[in-house]
Parts: structure tokens; sequence; C-alpha cells
């Protein structure tokens, strides 16, 4: 087997050590750099592209699931978290790696038999991040911002900032204070993991922030439509409206 490129993201030093120390034990890795946040591992995955990375969970600016979200070729991946059991289970039935904080010699060398054979077959990483994103967006509960990858660029919206949700196929487009984005998620997704009371789909393609609502008008006889702050208008649909109606 050729040489092994591996990247450790992990916001505390002594978690890093302890992986780094750990690996000594494997000639033919080579530890390309180590990251404190989701921003530095993201410009190090674009400039080495490592076959294997350990992953941190919660981390400042951006956390391991928002760094996964913006990998278009992701590499292996073991977690190091200190997630509750329901978490690890979610990655068990995709057969995720995961080391639970604190862990030993021992479970550190099963997660790399089962990361080493995943290298030998490349198709392996695209399927785990695929099936764990689906699993994730089951499992967790709610957010707190988005993140966005613009090029090499990540954008990270706070929700306060953001207008509205716009449905655009099989992505949504987020307006916001910081401007227009893309991003490969589902109105479906939003809808059950933005804050109840600060969010509202008033319409099958728009689920508005609240703060932002300026007056509902009529627009025809029987329909609606929202008018935000910014000045924009969004159609309301009678199912909509009707959750307007008890919100506001």
């Amino acid at each position: 087997m050729d040489r092994i490129k591996v990247l450790i993201i992990d916001d505390e030093l002594p978690a890093r050590d302890l992986i780094r120390y750990y690996l000594q034990q494997y000639p033919r890795i080579d530890i390309v750099a180590e990251c404190e946040n989701g921003f530095e591992a993201f410009k190090m995955i674009q400039e080495h592209r490592p076959e294997l990375i350990f992953l941190d969970i919660q981390m400042p600016k951006i956390n391991g699931f928002e760094l996964l979200e913006l990998l278009n070729e992701p590499p292996n991946i073991i977690f190091t978290t200190a997630f509750d059991e329901f978490a690890i289970r979610a990655f068990e039935l995709n057969a995720v790696d995961y080391l639970l904080k604190p862990f030993s010699a021992v479970r550190f060398g099963q997660a790399m038999d089962k990361a080493l054979n995943r290298i030998r077959e490349p198709r392996a990483a695209i399927t785990q991040r695929e099936s764990l994103i689906q699993e994730l967006e089951t499992a967790s509960s709610g957010i707190e911002r988005v993140v966005v990858r613009i090029g090499a660029r990540i954008i990270v919206i706070p929700l306060h900032t953001i207008y509205y949700i716009e449905a655009q196929d099989d992505y949504v487009r987020i307006h916001s204070e910081q401007g227009r984005h893309l991003k490969e998620k589902t109105m479906k997704y939003f809808e059950s993991h933005l804050p109840d009371g600060e969010f509202i789909r008033v319409h099958r393609s728009y689920i508005v922030n609240v703060n932002f609502i300026l007056k509902v008008e009529p627009y025809t006889r029987d329909t609606h439509v929202v008018v935000l702050k910014n000045g924009e208008r969004l159609r309301v649909s009678a199912a909509g409206y009707k959750k307007l109606l008890s919100l506001l």
C-alpha cells in the first residue's frame, strides 16, 4: 500500500497529541497537517487531499458536521467525539468509524483497521458521507446557523440574518443580510430543523423569518402575500395563511 496522508482536526491540543502518538505505530502514515477548526480544515483538505481525517464534532466557527457538508469529495473519516450514545448509534448504522473520548489504544486500532480497509475501496468514502448526512438530517435536532460554500470560501449565515428560504429544485436559496446563497438541502429539512415560532412555511416555496415580516396583504380575492421589511413580497398559500394568523 502507498503512503497514506492523514489530517487531524480537533480544537483541543491534548486530543491531537494523543492521535499523533497512536499513529506512530503506523509507518505508512504521513500526518500532513493539524487543524484547530473547520475553516482551517477545509483549506487543508483542499490543499493536501488526505485519504483519512480524524474529525472532532464540536469545534468553534464550524463544527464537524458542517465541514462534512462542504466536501465534494470527502476522504475517509474517523470521528472523535464526546457525543451521546444516540448520535453514536446513528454513526454505527452507517458504518462510520468513531472514537468516543477518552479512547484507548485498542479502540483506536480497531477504528484504524476499518479506515485502512475503506481506503482500499474509494467508493466507500462517498457512500459513507451520503449515508451519514441522511442519518444526521433525521437524528439531529435544531440548527443555529447555515454554512454555505462558494468556491474556496465558506460563509456562515446566522439564523437571525435570514430573511427567507426559497425552494430551488434539489436545492434551496437562502436570502439573508449576506446575500443569496444556494444550499444542497431540502425545504423539509429546514422546516423541521429551524426554531419553532421564528420561522414559518407560508408556501411550498417559502419559509419566512417571522422577525422580517412587515405585514400580510390580500393578493387576489382568496389569496395573500407577505410583505417583508426589505420590501420583497412572497405568495402565501391557504395553509400558510392559517399558520400566519395563529402565529401573528
